[in-house]
């Protein structure tokens, strides 16, 4: 049985106790946990009439406009390369069940990849990130776990890889994405990028994707959820250059979501056009997530744990192995001590294919910047938002949990 998504389970948990009054410090949840751009609401107030099924596809002027979004970061793409669904959650499922093969899976990974692959019957070979960077494989360790694999009788297929990355907030450098691709071409697989926070890396770095490499065997995912912090709009797009595939995934699109809900097809129009408001948005949106980010990753290794540094998104992955003096054996004790005892949410790296005795967990950095729409837009038009009462107020919620349980409480 496929259990609740993890993610969502810990949202709804953490939702929960806040209604009930009890002061939580939410940092279990991917949501970019910003304010709708108000051209974009006006984009969809504007639509509201349209209530016909679309093209299963996407409308052409929708597909024209993720073309040229791709093609602006180097990747040229034609419009008729390009399917737009309800989530790029939808096109990710949609890929693996069309696609041959058993899934190779970086670890720790987004919990989603693995329990959508149970879903349509493939076997998961999980791989170990190498420390320089989550979302990719240690390109050594995957040639040889390739060809352990096929002597074991699976047929490996398809490689994810999380360019920027879920859960580490790390970006793969090009060189480390072309090693990768090289061992992944060597062996005959498909790449499936999954590139959503792609436009949020901190410092503008470009983003070195799969598809540079080799463009014929790549499909990337991406969607509105992190850059415009537009998840219940339920945007996804897809570049697939190979016929064959594209053509499978329509026809799984057909039958199990029809297609992206026409008002959405709008938003996604004007938005992935990329006019000046919208470059600003993102913009500004990037330098909050970095600064929030750089801030609680300062909190967690003042006191004591290993982290890597934040590069995109609003992801961090600490390690709190000297916790293990304590008596904690397991991330979700971790979890759950920190949320039962200190009103912390984050989660367990279990749920991400981690080891499960290892001390490590998911924070996710993005609801701290208010808690309300107005908060949130201080937020995210401030200089210096780390110093604005109501993140000082987490910050210090954060460091004082910390301090707490390395102090055996």
């Amino acid at each position: 049985m496929i259990k609740h998504s993890a993610t969502l389970a810990i949202n709804e948990r953490l939702q929960a106790k806040r209604a009930a009054g009890e002061q939580v410090l939410h940092l279990g949840f991917g949501e970019a946990g910003l304010p709708v751009l108000p051209e974009v609401r006006d984009v969809l107030a504007n639509a509201a009439h349209r209530n016909e099924y679309g093209s299963v596809v996407g409308s052409a002027e929708a597909r024209q406009a993720a073309a040229g979004y791709f093609t602006r970061r180097g990747l040229p793409t034609d419009a008729d390369d390009v399917v737009l669904a309800p989530g790029s959650k939808a096109l990710l499922f949609g890929v693996l069940a069309v696609l041959p093969g058993d899934l190779v899976l970086p670890q720790p990974s987004w919990v989603s990849y693995a329990a959508q692959a149970a879903l349509v019957g493939k076997r998961v070979l999980g791989v170990a990130v190498p420390e320089a960077a989550g979302g990719v494989p240690d390109p050594e360790v995957l040639d040889r776990e390739l060809t352990r694999a096929r002597k074991d009788g699976a047929e490996p297929g398809v490689l994810i890889l999380t360019v920027p990355d879920n859960p580490t907030g790390t970006l793969a450098d090009a060189a480390l994405v072309k090693d990768v691709c090289a061992v992944a071409a060597n062996h005959g697989l498909t790449v499936l990028s999954d590139e959503i926070y792609r436009d949020l890396v901190h410092d503008s770095t470009a983003v070195h994707s799969p598809a540079t490499e080799l463009p014929e065997r790549t499909i990337v995912t991406a969607g509105l959820s992190k850059n415009m912090a537009l998840g219940g709009y339920r945007i996804g797009f897809a570049r697939v250059p190979r016929p064959d595939v594209r053509a499978a995934l329509v026809g799984v699109a057909s039958e199990v979501w029809s297609s992206l809900p026409a008002p959405m097809q709008e938003v996604a129009t004007y938005v992935l056009g990329e006019p000046p408001e919208v470059r600003a948005h993102i913009d500004a949106s990037r330098a909050l997530h970095g600064a929030v980010a750089r801030a609680v990753h300062a909190e967690f290794t003042a006191a004591g744990a290993t982290c890597r540094p934040p590069r995109a998104g609003f992801y961090l992955y600490p390690d709190l192995e000297p916790l293990r003096s304590k008596g904690f054996r397991t991330s979700t004790q971790l979890a759950e001590h920190l949320l039962d005892h200190h009103g912390v949410g984050v989660l367990a790296g279990s749920e991400f294919g981690d080891d499960p005795g290892a001390l490590r967990f998911r924070a996710a950095t993005s609801l701290l910047y208010g808690a309300d729409a107005e908060q949130r837009r201080t937020a995210l038009r401030s200089a210096d938002p780390v110093t604005l009462p109501w993140i000082q107020r987490s910050l210090t919620h954060l460091r004082d949990a910390l301090a707490a349980v390395f102090d055996g409480k």
